[in-house]
């Protein structure tokens, strides 16, 4: 069904595609079939948007980004997976998004994010809202972050990795190791490197919390004590509140372990 479009001409759109009202889709796009755009969308010239896309309202997809890609893993064997995009995203020029495998059967990416140009996300990503995707990013499969984080232009994230909220990764880096909640990380190999402070008083963090973070992580990363020997004594030491357990159950959780702490 397609309701109050503008299309110029060169455009491709499959009969089935269902697309909100007020969507604008420039020149040379295509649209296939299975694919569900919201309300007051613009797509740019140049862009494919693929079977499985689903795309929420008031996105932006700017010229030559691909959405809903098939996956490029040897383990896929054309499954039926999805792609979801929540609302109020921009998606800048030659983005490239695949759609999920078996192992989830959807890469999903929330509200109010930026993806860079030239970024790429990979199939079974699952991304917060509110993040900023550097330009030429580059997220391989099955990455999971948090609400908050910004990744810096030109890094690499190994498949599996996490990003906790609130997290900043520099540029260039090379994550091949989960990155905790509310951390600035940098130099190579990978490495703590502060709090994202400056990130924290913009979500209006105050002084006393942002000093209780630091705390728990002077702990962790710098008084060189056993990261489990550490967790315990923050959780017997301190009382409890949501960033404390936040902390505790990312490195907890952790598959990969996290970065190293300062030098």
């Amino acid at each position: 069904m397609l309701l109050n479009l503008e299309i110029l001409k060169n455009t491709v759109i499959g009969k089935s595609a269902i697309i909100g009202n007020k969507v604008y889709i420039g020149n040379f796009s295509t649209i296939e079939n299975d694919v569900i755009i919201g309300d007051n969308c613009w797509i740019g010239n140049s862009v494919s948007i693929l079977n499985g896309s689903r795309i929420g309202d008031n996105c932006q997809i700017h010229s030559g980004a691909v959405i809903g890609g098939v996956p490029q893993d040897l383990k896929f064997n054309g499954e039926y997976t999805l792609l979801e995009i929540g609302h109020n995203n921009i998606i800048r020029e030659n983005v490239t998004i695949n759609r999920g495998t078996i192992s989830k059967n959807k890469t999903s990416i929330g509200n109010s994010n930026l993806i860079m140009s030239n970024a790429h996300i990979g199939h079974d990503c699952v991304i917060g809202n509110n993040c900023i995707i550097g330009f030429s990013v580059g997220l391989a499969g099955e990455v999971i972050t948090g609400d908050w984080i910004n990744i810096s232009g030109l890094t690499a994230v190994h498949q599996f990795s996490s990003i906790g909220s609130h997290s900043m990764v520099s540029g260039l880096s090379r994550v091949v190791k989960d990155i905790p909640p509310y951390i600035l990380v940098a130099d190579e190999p990978l490495r703590y490197s502060g709090l994202n402070t400056v990130g924290l008083r913009r979500r209006g963090f105050s002084s006393v919390k942002i000093e209780e973070i630091k705390t728990i992580y002077r702990i962790i990363f710098q008084e060189r004590r056993n990261t489990n020997v550490a967790l315990d004594y923050i959780e017997q030491n301190f009382e409890p509140s949501f960033e404390r357990n936040e902390i505790l159950n990312f490195i907890r959780s952790s598959k990969r372990g996290i970065v190293k702490g300062v030098l």
